[in-house]
């Protein structure tokens, strides 16, 4: 791309010509005026839904309905899917997740949004999810779906859930990459044992055991939850799989011993921990230097990064001149969890929650895999813009200096994100006694007893039956400043 071609770009001819009409601090205020963040423009709404007043939070989303027909209706979808299920109104809640999945599905980019967000920045393109926000899409609805007792329904979306991780896995050519989701295994592991297909709740589970062995314990430092481990030797036991039962025994060190389940049903319960991470921006410096014929080396020596790009000879020459150029990235900022634990009693009975997934660590694994494309993209960016810069200025020195404010305050990272997800999310199963059971959940949290938390729930459990619960604490570490996510 020549530097010519910037110029002709319709948003930048359009911001020059506002500098010359009204003056070139107000051409600046009107780009900038798009500079806040993802969070900041929609803050109302998310302290609303931070602080769990969740019926305010929807208020804020339906008056802002217009977002449903912009560049960011993914995320308009997604957060009035989330506050449906919230409120119970889980029917509601996966139609705007449906909505979601075929946005997605059918999205087609725009070369001419492309081209402008080439131009300019990335906020100006209709917003495209994260491979992991598109997993949970679809997590949500299956639970939906449980919550409602739709079975069928609810394997679909597992099953298109797996489908989805293969198709994104197969597009990657990164080495170490997150490939699988684990808890997708296990959530079509626990629909088919309430279903009580034993067989294939035993190879949804025995899939899961092999994702969190091989990718998630390298990657995340993520075990094997132990309530996994303990549904595989059941599941083996009841479809006769005595080999199996026998070899998982010896590697769990764990033995299981057979229960009477005559007067008893179960409870699985699916606890939501905690709000995933903010995308803000940072900044990185990068020298330019000769390329050989043909191309320039951008470099940072303290990441250890180069890329080198091919350009014209007037291009290289305006390029090596401008020696240093920053970037804007995006970046994750962690909300911090104020739980880290959590049981369920009733009566003399207890069971531990087990962590399934971390949502918080599987976003920036994704984000770092990615990391490489964005920084050559943004770095072609913004060189080219500088340079057109520098073109200009040698026409006219006062264009060129509004040429060369508007590229600095155009140049910014794209911080839109789901931003309604958990942190984490986690599991337990208990057996109980058939008939109306009081169910106690107890959060524990690592800076004092003052934030622990208790729930009291009660549930109709009937004999020999599998019954779920979800759960949502929306609260994050007393230390954390929402000030983080603000830039």
């Amino acid at each position: 791309m020549q530097t010519g071609q910037l110029f002709s770009c319709p948003m930048f001819r359009y911001c020059l010509k506002k500098m010359r009409s009204r003056g070139i601090i107000a051409g600046i205020l009107l780009c900038f005026s798009s500079c806040a963040s993802y969070y900041q423009k929609n803050l109302k709404f998310n302290t609303d839904f931070a602080s769990g007043q969740i019926e305010r939070a929807k208020k804020d989303l339906d008056k802002s309905s217009k977002e449903a027909f912009k560049n960011n209706r993914y995320l308009y979808y997604v957060n009035q899917g989330v506050v449906g299920q919230l409120l119970g109104d889980y029917r509601q809640s996966n139609e705007w997740f449906e909505k979601a999945y075929l946005f997605n599905e059918d999205f087609r980019k725009s070369f001419l949004e492309e081209g402008a967000s080439f131009l300019v920045n990335d906020k100006l393109k209709t917003y495209t999810p994260e491979d992991h926000e598109q997993f949970y899409v679809l997590y949500y609805k299956a639970v939906n779906y449980i919550k409602l007792a739709k079975w069928d329904e609810a394997l679909v979306e597992c099953k298109r859930l797996i489908s989805l991780t293969n198709v994104l896995s197969d597009k990657k050519k990164v080495k170490n990459k997150f490939r699988e989701d684990a808890f997708a295994h296990v959530l079509i592991g626990l629909v088919y044992d309430a279903l009580r297909d034993y067989n294939n709740a035993f190879i949804a589970y025995r899939n899961a055991l092999r994702i969190y062995e091989n990718q998630y314990r390298p990657l995340f430092g993520i075990e094997a939850p132990r309530q996994l481990k303990e549904d595989l030797l059941r599941t083996a036991y009841l479809v006769g799989f005595y080999e199996e039962l026998e070899s998982y025994q010896k590697k769990f060190g764990m033995t299981y011993v057979p229960e009477d389940n005559q007067q008893t049903g179960e409870l699985v319960f699916l606890w939501n921990n905690g709000l995933g991470p903010v995308k803000t921006e940072w900044s990185l410096d990068f020298v330019i230097f000769p390329g050989g014929p043909g191309a320039v080396m951008f470099r940072n020596e303290d990441l250890g990064w180069a890329f080198p790009f091919p350009v014209g000879s007037g291009d290289k020459i305006s390029l090596e001149k401008l020696r240093v150029v920053r970037i804007a990235l995006p970046k994750y900022v962690e909300r911090p969890l104020m739980f880290s634990g959590a049981n369920l009693q009733a009566g003399s009975l207890q069971s531990d929650f087990n962590l399934g997934e971390d949502v918080n660590i599987i976003s920036r694994k994704l984000l770092s895999e990615r990391m490489f494309l964005t920084v050559g993209k943004t770095l072609l960016r913004v060189a080219l813009k500088q340079a057109a810069s520098e073109q200009i200025r040698k026409k006219n020195q006062g264009w060129g200096v509004a040429a060369n404010l508007l590229a600095s305050f155009t140049e910014q990272a794209d911080t839109r994100n789901w931003q309604t997800l958990p942190h984490s999310i986690y599991y337990t199963r208990m057996r109980l006694p058939e008939g109306e059971q009081e169910v106690q959940l107890n959060l524990h949290s690592d800076f004092g007893s003052q934030y622990n938390q208790k729930r009291t729930f009660k549930y109709n459990i009937r004999r020999g039956q599998t019954q779920f619960a979800a759960f949502s604490s929306l609260e994050v570490a007393p230390y954390f400043r929402s000030e983080k996510l603000e830039h």
